[in-house]
């Protein structure tokens, strides 16, 4: 069983220490961080990733999912909070689960029981050498089977995405960016901005803060900017 590295955030001090108790009585969640400010969570994400987010919805300055789609790092996610109206839209964003205060032992167990499971059987199989060719996808009421090499660029729209490929028009698919994100070998693509990820052997030019694809010239955004500079360099 695997180790999952894990952050909480949530801006209530009470609340994150019960959270710090519950995971040390779970030898597979390391609980690295808690926060009580997002801001100090989105700095931190910005240079150590991590495997699992125990994040708060009502907070004073952003709302956990608003903070959630806020972050460029892919990350699963369980919702800890005392409302239970928000269920469905955290199930929207596809969290591993939603977890109501106050939270008991046996029900923390079974949300890391599922995230462990996922991780297990889902995105460790993308971090394997042998790279899938095809990414598949639901959209008007039909799968769609897409050819990574046919993939130009990926774009944010709200709660959608928008796959731009080679061949055919585009096909629009509720999803967020970073979960669709999941589902791309890391080595093929790269996120260049908040609404943005591209094929990265499609790069025909970077210049002044723009990338020049096929048809498209896509904003580098600074978040951003390092990364795709070191792949480009060969140092990623």
């Amino acid at each position: 069983m695997p180790t999952l590295k894990a952050i909480a955030l949530d801006d209530e001090p009470p609340a994150l220490k019960v959270l710090g108790s519950l995971c040390k009585q779970n030898p597979n969640i390391n609980l690295v961080q808690t926060f009580t400010k997002p801001s100090e969570a989105t700095a931190f994400l910005q240079n150590n990733p991590v495997d699992l987010l125990f994040l708060d919805i009502n907070m004073p300055t952003i709302s956990g999912i608003d903070f959630f789609k806020s972050i460029s790092q892919p990350v699963m996610l369980i919702f800890t909070t005392a409302f239970s109206e928000f269920a469905l839209e955290g199930f929207n964003l596809q969290a591993i689960d939603y977890l109501l205060k106050p939270i008991t032992p046996e029900r923390f167990e079974q949300a890391c029981q599922k995230a462990l499971l996922y991780y297990d059987k889902v995105l460790s199989i993308q971090e394997e050498e042998i790279t899938p060719e095809y990414l598949q996808i639901r959209a008007d009421y039909s799968l769609h089977q897409i050819a990574f090499e046919d993939i130009i660029l990926v774009e944010a729209l709200d709660d959608y995405v928008k796959i731009h490929c080679t061949t055919g028009k585009p096909i629009v698919a509720r999803m967020t960016l970073k979960n669709l994100q999941l589902k791309l070998p890391e080595k093929l693509f790269v996120r260049v901005h908040k609404s943005y990820i591209i094929s990265f052997h499609k790069i025909k030019a970077l210049r002044n803060k723009v990338v020049y694809l096929p048809n498209f010239e896509i904003p580098l955004g600074p978040t951003y900017e390092k990364v795709l500079l070191a792949r480009l360099k060969g140092l990623d």
